[in-house]
């Protein structure tokens, strides 16, 4: 019988097999409070983004502690031949961006979250052009998404991916082996927002109280002082 939020069990002994050793081969493993983790119901995960490795640490992370991480992908991954196949087959949902259908991945996550998946989600949108790798200004997707569902965000915040696999980079740093420290915290309390209508102002207060939560916790992964404000992504960039 399958898992709620789970792929089948084929598709999960495929993607273990793959991620598994990987994430053993590349990092040393630095998991703190795993125990703030719900095992069960439907949560938005709400992290940082640093790198292009840091999703498949991260889903590392979630499934040693008994979460399948459903993720947020680019919709053109899942065209392309094998690859879309088996993205799909992952329960990983598409996101269209730039698109009037860009709403779709909001809804899609609305009903996986209803099943009782963890879906792992990055209210930045992509990696950090903070200089010193602070957490950007976030997206209000993430606080739409759980003030719509009611489900819980539990914020995490993660280090190191960067030192293997810089943004934008394609050649892995693989020696030495570097520590990959991730630090889960308890969930965003969003309860003033219960009940009022979801318009442009609370949704950005609502993300902010998403993004100090995980700028704490990656303050105290660092040990150091975040900066007062988050850096603002370019518009051009």
């Amino acid at each position: 019988m399958r898992r709620p939020g789970w792929p089948s069990r084929f598709w999960v002994a495929v993607a273990v097999a793959i991620v598994k050793p990987t994430a053993w081969l590349l990092v040393k493993k630095d998991w703190r409070r795993a125990d703030r983790l719900p095992r069960a119901g439907g949560i938005i995960l709400a992290t940082n983004h640093l790198s292009w490795l840091d999703p498949i640490l991260l889903s590392h992370y979630l499934y040693a502690n008994g979460r399948w991480p459903t993720i947020l992908a680019k919709s053109g991954l899942f065209s392309v031949p094998v690859l879309g196949h088996m993205v799909r087959s992952l329960m990983a949902i598409p996101v269209y961006r730039g698109s009037a259908e860009a709403i779709r991945s909001l809804r899609e996550s609305e009903r996986r979250l209803a099943d009782g998946a963890c879906v792992l989600f990055y209210p930045e949108g992509t990696c950090t052009r903070d200089p010193r790798f602070w957490p950007m200004e976030g997206k209000t997707g993430a606080a739409r998404l759980a003030l719509a569902a009611g489900v819980p965000v539990i914020p995490v915040a993660h280090w190191g991916a960067q030192e293997i696999l810089p943004y934008g980079s394609k050649r892995p740093r693989l020696f030495p082996r570097r520590t990959f420290s991730v630090l889960t915290g308890p969930p965003v309390d969003l309860s003033k927002y219960a009940g009022q209508e979801l318009h442009a102002e609370v949704l950005r207060e609502a993300t902010a109280d998403i993004m100090t939560a995980i700028t704490a916790l990656l303050a105290e992964l660092r040990e150091e002082k975040a900066p007062d404000a988050p850096f603002k992504k370019p518009s051009d960039n």
